[in-house]
Order: structure tokens, then sequence, then C-alpha cells
């Protein structure tokens, strides 16, 4: 139960020196907003996948086996959850504004990965935005500067 505990608050390290070590409590609700932002249009493809796993590798120097059992434990806590107040407070409160940009914008990788826009992917944007505390012009120009990435 504490370790439970100690997972949802987070701990501030970046990085993790196994792959066998529970995930870092940040590193997981970051994931798990990326998994809950490509499953919300009922799909979760193969180009989703990989981007995910780019990202979590990339802003977390995560290895492969590292970064799948991170995969691994947000999908599991998105199956598990049927809302987003646990894992946007625990953003909210472990990540600096910048950090909380940078996801925004590696979010929006996520939903432009299969080339489109979802009107659902749209929404739960505009509520992650608002419930991590981005505001609209930044989360704006996260979605421009994931657009112009993926042109």
């Amino acid at each position: 139960m504490i370790r439970r505990l100690r997972s949802l608050l987070g701990k501030m390290g970046l990085e993790r020196a196994a792959a066998d070590d529970p995930p870092d409590g940040r590193q997981l609700a970051a994931a798990a907003l990326l998994v809950e932002v490509a499953t919300v249009d009922a799909r979760f493809d193969a180009e989703e996948r990989a981007r995910i796993l780019a990202i979590v590798r990339d802003r977390f120097s995560l290895g492969g086996d590292a970064a799948e059992a991170l995969l691994a434990a947000a999908r599991a806590k998105v199956d598990g959850s049927t809302q987003l107040y646990a894992v946007t407070t625990a953003i909210r409160n472990g990540f600096t504004y910048e950090e909380r940009v940078a996801l925004m914008e590696s979010l929006w990788e996520v939903v432009y990965a299969d080339g489109r826009a979802d009107p659902f992917e749209d929404q739960l944007m505009r509520r992650i935005g608002g419930l991590i505390c981005v505001t609209d012009r930044d989360r704006g120009q996260a979605r421009k500067r994931a657009q112009r990435r993926r042109a």
C-alpha cells in the first residue's frame, strides 16, 4: 500500500535504473495521459503505440524494456480508471509549467500519429489542458509545433 501511495504522489526523479523497478509516479501519470489520448477514439494503433514509446524513451531517458514496462503500466492504469482527476492532479503538482506544456506537445504528437485529430481527441485535449493548468494559448502553440513536426 505504501508503494502504491508513493507511486500516486510521484517521485521527482526522471530516470529509472532498471526495467523491473516500479514506474516513477510522474512518468506513469504522463504515460497514462498519452495512452488516454491515444485510446479516446476507440483505436490504439501501431503508430500511436510507437509514438508513445518514442516519447517516453526520449523524455524520461528510458531503455526499450523500461519504456515497454511503463507503457504496460500506463495501459493498466487507464483501463482501471474512469477519471482523469488523479492523473492530472499528479501532473499538475509534479511538473513545472514548462514540463506541462511540453507534455501537451507530446500529447498532440500522439493525437496526430494517425494523421488527423478526431473530435473526441480534440475535446479531451481541451479538458486535459484545463485540468493541468496550461493556458489555451500555450496549448494551441503546442498543437501547432506538433503539427509542424508531423508535416
